[in-house]
């Protein structure tokens, strides 16, 4: 999620991976993937800085995640295997 303020001030919070596109009219207006529009007071520089961040996040939580304390790489996701009842 991204926080972006409405032209009252408020803030707002927006799934980043739900923008479809950001237009200039003068105030900018983020139009969301199901076409829900939002105007928002940040610029479109601004809301991309935070897409950008947004993502950089991510991207940085994943490989802690695959590092144990050691630096060994680790997979987060492991099979898991029950057991077959014999008769």
């Amino acid at each position: 999620m991204i926080l972006l303020r409405r032209l009252n001030g408020s803030e707002l919070g927006v799934n980043a991976d739900l923008i479809e596109r950001l237009e200039v009219t003068p105030d900018t207006v983020v139009t969301l993937v199901d076409g829900t529009k939002y105007v928002v007071a940040d610029s479109v520089e601004e809301v991309i800085e935070r897409i950008i961040a947004f993502r950089a996040r991510i991207l940085a939580m994943a490989e802690a995640i695959e590092r144990d304390p050691t630096g060994a790489a680790v997979s987060p996701l492991r099979l898991v295997v029950e057991p077959v009842e014999e008769n």
